[in-house]
């Protein structure tokens, strides 16, 4: 299963920037709709497309690999 970190960068960028930071705040400075980015965060193996991963590396200054992970989640 692909899982989003979007929560763990949104807290990484508010430490950094000394800051509350919203999902609203994000869905406004990238153009990405709230629900979206609820469902990134909070649904596990949210499907979205490309565009979606692009406007949040962008925003955040990452690479994919930062935004996602893999989980092994065939219990072998």
């Amino acid at each position: 299963m692909i899982r989003f970190r979007l929560t763990e960068l949104i807290a990484d960028k508010a430490f950094r920037e000394r800051r509350v930071l919203s999902l609203t705040e994000v869905a406004e400075a990238t153009g990405i709709h709230r629900a979206t980015l609820s469902k990134v965060a909070n649904q596990p193996g949210a499907n979205v497309g490309t565009d979606i991963v692009d406007k949040l590396c962008r925003y955040f200054g990452c690479q994919p690999g930062e935004l996602l992970t893999y989980l092994d989640d065939s219990g072998a």
